[in-house]
């Protein structure tokens, strides 16, 4: 039988051609009635992936004394916004509002707002959140959370927002769509226009060579995050896979905790990719905010005080509890190249008065 939103999206190639790989990504999460995130709750063992607010309570805890440090570090603004992009099920929120319960006129100062586009995780949310203080706002889009200094977080939000694909080929750039076969099955092709846009993308890159691919995501949310930021005060705290930059073909699809094909099944697999740090942190600036990093997500929770976390969470467990603790941990901050401490990378954006984040040295400050 054939899923609903494949036969849309044929249908909607046929009329009007291949699409961009931006809209199909879209499509593929965010359609109204099919889309991926709107359909379901796609976290745990019984979902497609794990988040790290799901390894463990470490993650969100630390993350709630950061925002602390950083609130304090601000001048202590009363009120102010406290935001959180994509915030899946609520656990990484639920964490931190716990942690941050030691300092209560945090709390007090704070309105929680969550940006969240899927019913199914807004209940998620609700569930998890129930009878925490401040008691959540939802919003579909940043710019609809009221003015307001901000602390932002937002942990594998930017990597879910959609990218366009670009290919040298022939001494030109051409746009990556998704068309269709003769047998109705989706396929990957290439613009034979060339494209220009493409090419004020890549400026300031080295010479691609053939066959490079060029990613650039869609900037409407952080330049709206930016904007914010820079006009009424505050940071964002940035988790996400990604890279410094470059070429390189990321756009990826999971499925049950596995690699998918991401045209094979639109709307029953998760798509992302890899988040360009520098582009990111190039937009902020451009707004006015200072970037700090990206650094690596397990130095980050280590200055934070993880190793020590870990510890008092063992001290007066059993056997198997503090086992399950040792591998969060290896899990979170592990330093291989495979592995989420490394894999994951933390920029912080921040106003000009905001100063240098807790857990970051004013040498690592982002500068092109």
């Amino acid at each position: 039988m054939t899923q609903p939103l494949l036969r849309e999206i044929r249908t909607l190639i046929a009329a009007e051609g291949p699409l961009p790989v931006s809209r199909y990504m879209a499509l593929c999460l965010g359609h109204p009635r099919h889309g991926y995130y709107i359909t379901r709750d796609p976290l745990g063992a019984t979902g497609d992936f794990t988040t790290a607010p799901e390894i463990s309570q470490m993650f969100g805890e630390l993350i709630g004394l950061w925002a602390v440090a950083m609130w304090q570090q601000m001048g202590a603004p009363a009120p102010f916004r406290l935001v959180e992009l994509g915030p899946g099920r609520g656990t990484l929120m639920a964490d931190a509002l716990r942690a941050a319960r030691l300092v209560p006129p945090f709390a007090a100062a704070a309105s929680l707002h969550l940006v969240e586009t899927s019913p199914a995780l807004r209940t998620a949310q609700a569930r998890t959140l129930a009878g925490l203080a401040p008691a959540p706002a939802w919003h579909d889009r940043v710019e609809d959370v009221p003015d307001g200094p901000a602390i932002v977080l937002a942990n594998e939000f930017f990597d879910a927002l959609p990218v366009d694909q670009f290919v040298f080929a022939l001494g030109a750039w051409h746009e990556r769509r998704v068309g269709l076969e003769a047998d109705g099955r989706l396929v990957f092709g290439l613009d034979p226009a060339p494209s220009h846009a493409a090419a004020a993308f890549a400026a300031g890159l080295p010479g691609p060579a053939e066959g490079a691919v060029l990613e650039h995501m869609e900037s409407g949310p952080a330049r709206a995050l930016a904007t914010r930021l820079a006009a009424q005060g505050g940071v964002a705290l940035v988790v996400d896979y990604g890279h410094a930059g470059g070429f390189g073909d990321t756009l990826q699809a999971l499925a049950r905790h596995a690699f998918a094909d991401p045209l094979a099944a639109p709307g029953e697999a998760d798509i992302t990719a890899h988040v360009d740090f520098s582009a990111l942190a190039t937009l902020a600036r451009a707004a006015g905010l200072k970037a700090f990093g990206p650094l690596g997500q397990g130095d980050f929770l280590t200055r934070l005080g993880l190793p020590q976390r870990a510890e008092r969470l063992k001290r007066d467990a059993g056997a198997a509890a503090r086992a399950a603790v040792d591998a969060a941990v290896a899990r979170l901050a592990g330093a291989a190249e495979d592995q989420m401490g490394r894999l994951f990378k933390v920029l912080v954006l921040a106003h000009s008065d905001a100063g240098v984040p807790p857990a970051f040295d004013p040498s690592e400050e982002f500068v092109p």
